[in-house]
């Protein structure tokens, strides 16, 4: 397989992340440029990879070095004209959630895109979990009514972040992980209505002005509801369990993504050992009791996120992908409905934010 020339636009954390597995890939890639706008921060990554150039400007990184394809990852608020660069260039680019903060700019990205022919894909890495297949196939044989997401945390770190203009708050910006695999395990949603709170965070760090909480019942296509709660007021981790419950008329299945999932109320199908459990062939499933079947996670899905882009890129096949851009921008269309439901107080037609693509 021949190597693809691979450079990075954004440093930071979210860039650490991906550079850790981009150490693994040497017999796909060559590294060959790293950009921030704090010059050290790209420097420290040239350093661990031992390879490539550094650059306070994409444009010139990208001139300079010509990499054939280039992930994206920068702060929700700073989409938008490094991706009509790389698109005017012929690039392929892979993308962080979410995309923008801006569904039409999004659906102008995703048409040009395409009309270039690009690879792309975005970060939605629990896609290429273990735990997606037996969520699935699950789903396949129970008809589900009600699902039931939660995620809670705290405040992150980043400056931006605590901001809603600039990261679009916490349902588009972290809990977008969770309405983008409903989606992919469960079903597309039609219409969404949320609330927020806020004002109820008596600490709260200097500049802080996004939603301590939101709440959003969906109506799916398929008729069934489900509601998703999230917040950024924990400070430990008792606060709530957070996950997705699938629930049927006689089981349900539990999801904490890139964690484990469990159903409850299937009956034993394999016998166990004298401990009480059984092991697949492949090691990823545990039925620990005579009710509940339970699969682990194995090994960073996100490998196989970044590995199966940049092998689509090389070879061509932009099918394996289980996040395209368009696919993608789906998902921002979900959690952006929920801000536009939080502004007015009115239900969202998601679809209606779709047309044109």
């Amino acid at each position: 397989m021949k190597k693809a020339r691979l450079a990075i636009i954004g440093c930071g954390g979210i860039g650490e992340y991906h550079l850790g597995h981009f150490l693994e890939f040497t017999d796909i890639i060559d590294m060959v440029g790293f950009c921030d706008l704090i010059k050290e921060k790209a420097e420290a990554f040239c350093q661990k990879a031992g390879t490539g150039e550094v650059f306070t400007d994409y444009r010139e990184m990208l001139d300079t070095v010509k990499p054939e394809l280039v992930f994206v990852c920068v702060p929700p608020y700073c989409h938008g004209q490094i991706e009509y660069d790389l698109i005017d260039r012929g690039i392929h680019f892979f993308v962080e959630k979410p995309l923008a903060l801006d569904l039409e700019l999004a659906k102008d990205i995703l048409l040009k895109a395409e009309k270039k022919g690009l690879v792309t894909a975005s970060g939605f890495q629990c896609r290429y979990s273990n735990l997606v297949e037996p969520n699935l196939e699950y789903i396949k044989n129970h008809k589900i009514f009600y699902v039931d997401c939660t995620r809670f945390g705290g405040i992150p770190h980043m400056d931006w972040w605590r901001k809603k203009a600039i990261s679009g708050g916490q349902a588009v910006e972290q809990t977008i992980h969770q309405y983008d695999i409903i989606r992919y395990v469960f079903g597309e949603p039609e219409t969404v209505f949320s609330m927020n709170a806020r004002g109820l965070l008596e600490k709260k760090p200097e500049g802080y002005d996004t939603d301590d909480l939101s709440v959003t019942c969906v109506r799916f296509k398929d008729g069934s509801l489900g509601t998703i709660g999230t917040g950024c007021y924990v400070d430990k981790g008792n606060s709530f369990d957070s996950k997705i419950v699938f629930s049927s008329e006689s089981s349900r299945a539990e999801l904490k993504i890139l964690s484990s999932f469990k159903v409850y109320g299937e009956a034993r199908k394999e016998a166990a050992d004298e401990g009480g459990f059984v092991v697949k062939g492949d090691g990823a499933v545990v039925n620990s009791a005579d009710d509940l079947i339970e699969y682990k996670q194995i090994g960073d899905a996100g490998v196989l996120c970044d590995r199966t882009f940049i092998e689509a890129v090389i070879n061509g096949t932009p099918e394996k992908v289980r996040s395209p851009y368009r696919d993608a921008l789906r998902s921002l269309a979900f959690t952006m409905a929920c801000n536009i439901s939080m502004e007015s107080g009115l239900p969202v037609n998601i679809d209606s934010l779709l047309e044109g693509i």
